[in-house]
């Protein structure tokens, strides 16, 4: 009797065991199901409804109790982060005015304010006769053409005999709306069907990223908004959260979420390497490099995202997914893995799953074309106390002017460049610069991250034009742009306000700011004004003008006081 009572027991102990294993291999293969589960049952059960239907977090409603469980671990905090309040649910016809209460006190109502106010913006332009865009870009400044190109001066030499073979990609289409036109006789893909991702690579030249009024721009910006995000993992390094994204026709780009308001200013004890990265100030740098003429900034558009349908049930990096909790007002927020802000007290909290971002479109792979980081002469220090030699030496920049490859060539006037670029948008964190290692030194600078700009309309960092007022020295070409967007026709301010309108997240930056670029436009003009007086206009404005006119790249060796 014992032993039957002590085998019954075994087996009871041996189904538990089999019971627990069957559960834990479940749990485990829970995230799979959801990821690749039908979305039919599926929708958000917050507050509003958002405008792109997200997929269930499980079969039975969002969230089950699973997943519910492991997010909720998280969120034992209240995040801090501004954008994380969530919006009330819809009110019934009773409750309109307490609902417009709280969406005033959520800023919704600063939105139809900034809205109202780039509105009133555009209208002064058709009241002015027309686009100041287009009358800016007619102008003989902006139809300066380029050098004839050579095998040299492009990034890729492109084969005409070489066609992308559609049928070797898993999708069998680059994108949703091809047609058989595009196809050439022989049955292969034209360059003109290439995905807009590769026909902006293609395009790069030693003098450019992209021509002044390349179609290919703008379809490219329509892409990185419309384009279906098919997968999303953490970009490595950096001191902030930003993710990479994969899109449906193989495109990428670079995702930086929206971490405050557009109201908000920098606090005034934030050190510049602790600042925020703005989204916003990511898709004003592209629209001001563009007005700039430089055309160094890769293009960049805003996108609300829904963050459970295409960030949390697209990824496959782990640690990204754990760290998505639900917060206590019922708004899905995560915060990654980074070096500053990636915690639950920072955590980037949708309304109640929709979130603001910028995305960069990528330049080309480093294996297929390289590029060489340099270190900025005029870095900051990026420490507390200490300073760098430029902010204690006067006569640095002749130090600079007789290193390479600032001795020669173009680079110090390009670092003039981008240091007008940086003072306009009130940017201290450009520590390094870009180019590619192909067109060796006798090429432009790429403008990569942004993201520190725009942070204080109210005051002006005269410390970044310190490059300037130590060198003294612009190009012609610039010189003359920058007189250019002073005037009461081609105001710079008015100019922003006409470009950003186009973004899909406008308004993208509030008066104050733009009435600061005006601002911050004449005191640049103040510096070289007093520079030609004080070592003569020949010493200070290097002619491209009529360097660019002539068969040879555009040189010039170091001037010395």
């Amino acid at each position: 009797m014992k032993m039957i009572l002590l085998r019954k027991f075994r087996v009871l102990i041996l189904l538990v065991f089999l019971i627990a294993c069957s559960m834990h291999i479940m749990i485990d293969l829970l995230p799979k199901l959801e990821r690749h589960g039908g979305g039919g049952g599926g929708g958000c059960s917050c507050s509003h409804t958002p405008s792109e239907e997200p997929q269930s977090w499980g079969k039975q409603g969002w969230p089950n109790k699973h997943t519910l469980r492991i997010l909720q671990d998280f969120s034992n905090e209240p995040s801090s982060n501004v954008s994380s309040h969530s919006l009330e649910r819809i009110p019934a016809a009773g409750d309109k005015t307490q609902a417009l209460k709280r969406l005033e006190q959520h800023g919704l109502r600063g939105d139809r304010k900034r809205q109202l106010i780039q509105d009133t913006a555009a209208a002064e332009h058709s009241a002015l006769g027309g686009s100041r865009l287009l009358a800016l870009y007619d102008h003989p400044l902006y139809k300066r053409p380029l050098p004839p190109l050579t095998d040299e001066d492009t990034l890729f030499n492109v084969n005409t005999d070489i066609r992308f073979d559609p049928k070797a990609a898993e999708d069998q289409t680059w994108n949703t709306e091809g047609t058989v036109d595009e196809f050439g006789p022989t049955g292969e893909l034209t360059a003109e069907s290439y995905p807009n991702w590769l026909r902006f690579h293609i395009g790069i030249n030693r003098f450019e990223l992209y021509s002044r009024h390349n179609p290919v721009i703008d379809a490219l910006l329509k892409d990185l908004v419309t384009q279906r995000i098919t997968s999303v993992a953490m970009k490595s390094g950096g001191t902030q959260l930003k993710l990479i994204m994969t899109f449906q026709n193989y495109g990428q780009a670079l995702f930086k979420p929206m971490k405050q308001t557009r109201e908000q200013e920098t606090p005034p004890d934030f050190f510049y390497f602790s600042d925020f990265e703005r989204h916003n100030a990511e898709i004003a740098a592209f629209h001001l490099d563009k007005i700039l003429d430089f055309r160094r900034v890769p293009p960049v558009a805003g996108r609300l995202v829904n963050m459970t349908k295409e960030i949390r049930d697209v990824t496959r990096d782990k640690k990204l997914w754990r760290t998505f909790f639900i917060s206590p007002a019922n708004n899905v927020c995560f915060y990654g893995e980074c070096s500053y802000y990636c915690s639950t007290e920072h955590a980037l909290c949708g309304k109640p799953d929709q979130i603001e971002g910028s995305l960069a479109a990528f330049l080309p792979d480093l294996a297929l074309a390289k590029r060489k980081t340099w270190r900025n002469p005029w870095r900051r220090s990026y420490h507390k106390r200490k300073k760098a030699e430029w902010e204690v030496d006067p006569d640095y920049c002749e130090e600079v002017k007789q290193t390479p490859p600032y001795d020669s060539g173009t680079r110090l006037l390009d670092i003039m460049d981008m240091t007008i670029f940086d003072f306009l948008m009130g940017n201290m964190d450009r520590h390094h610069y870009e180019t590619f290692e192909k067109f060796g030194n006798e090429t432009f600078i790429i403008h990569l991250d942004n993201g520190r700009g725009f942070g204080k309309h109210s005051h002006d960092e005269i410390s970044i034009l310190v490059p300037l007022t130590q060198c003294c020295r612009v190009k012609k070409s610039t010189h003359l742009r920058l007189q250019l967007l002073a005037k009461e026709e081609y105001k710079l301010s008015m100019l922003m306000a006409e470009s950003l309108v186009r973004d899909r997240l406008s308004p993208i930056l509030i008066q104050p700011h733009l009435d600061a670029m005006d601002r911050r436009l004449r005191q640049v003009l103040n510096v070289l004004s007093g520079c030609i007086e004080k070592e003569g206009y020949g010493y200070v404005v290097e002619d491209d003008l009529r360097v660019e006119r002539g068969t040879d790249h555009f040189h010039t060796g170091p001037r010395r006081r």
